[in-house]
C-alpha cells in the first residue's frame, strides 16, 4: 500500500472513528436552522427531503428526478426545497460526504452534494470515497488542506450526527430519501409526477 493510499484510508477511518465516538454524545438540536434551502422564501409550498450522499435510492432520485423537479418547481418560485442530511446507506460515505459539503461552503453546497450523488455508485464500487471526494471538493475552490482539515473536525461530525439524530427522532424518519410536502409525507424515490399530484393538492389547501 502506498503512502497516499494510507493518508487516504486514515482520513476516512478517522471521520468513521470519530462517528462511533461521538455517536453517544449527540443531542437533538433545538432548531432547524442548519437546514439547506433552496428557493424563494416564500414559495406557496415547501417540500422538504430527508436524505443521505450515502444512500443509492437517494442517489438515483437525485441523479434522475431532481433536476427536472428544480427547473419546474424551485428555480420557477413555485416550492421552497429543503434539504435535511441523515447519515443512512453507507455511513462512512454519508458522514465525509456531507462534511465536504458543509467544507465548500453554503453557496456551493448543492453543488457538491449533485457531484457526490453523481460520483456515489463510483465510489461504493471502488472502495475509495477520499480521491472522488476530493477532486468534488477541489472544483468547489477547497484546497487539499482544508479538505483534511474538514475530515478532521471533530465539531462538525457531532454537528452531522445532531442533524441526523434529530431529524430521525422528531421526525420519525425510518429511510431515505423520505419527502414531506406541506406536511404530507412521501416515502422512497417519488416520480415527478408523484410529486407534481402531491404539489398540486397542496396548493389548493
Amino acid at each position: 500500500m502506498t503512502i497516499s493510499a494510507i493518508a487516504r484510508r486514515t482520513v476516512l477511518s478517522g471521520v468513521f472513528a470519530l462517528g462511533m465516538l461521538f455517536a453517544a454524545d449527540a443531542r437533538p438540536a433545538s432548531s432547524s436552522g442548519d437546514d439547506m434551502v433552496l428557493g424563494h422564501p416564500t414559495a406557496p409550498v415547501t417540500v422538504i427531503e430527508y436524505a443521505s450522499v450515502g444512500c443509492p435510492h437517494c442517489a438515483v432520485w437525485a441523479n434522475a428526478v431532481f433536476p427536472a423537479f428544480r427547473a419546474r418547481y424551485i428555480d420557477t418560485g413555485r416550492v421552497r426545497f429543503v434539504f435535511r442530511e441523515m447519515l443512512t446507506g453507507q455511513p462512512t460515505l454519508a458522514a465525509a460526504g456531507f462534511l465536504t459539503a458543509r467544507c465548500a461552503g453554503p453557496a456551493k453546497y448543492f453543488e457538491v452534494v449533485e457531484q457526490i450523488f453523481r460520483s456515489q455508485e463510483e465510489m461504493l464500487r471502488e472502495g475509495d470515497a477520499y480521491g472522488p471526494l476530493l477532486r468534488i471538493a477541489g472544483a468547489a475552490g477547497v484546497t487539499k488542506d482544508r479538505f483534511d482539515a474538514c475530515m478532521k473536525d471533530k465539531a462538525a461530525l457531532v454537528a452531522l450526527q445532531a442533524r441526523s439524530d434529530r431529524n430521525s427522532r422528531a421526525n420519525s424518519i425510518a429511510g431515505t430519501p423520505t419527502f414531506v410536502v406541506n406536511g404530507q409525507r412521501l416515502v422512497g424515490e417519488q416520480s415527478l409526477e408523484e410529486l407534481a399530484a402531491a404539489i398540486a393538492t397542496a396548493g389548493r389547501h
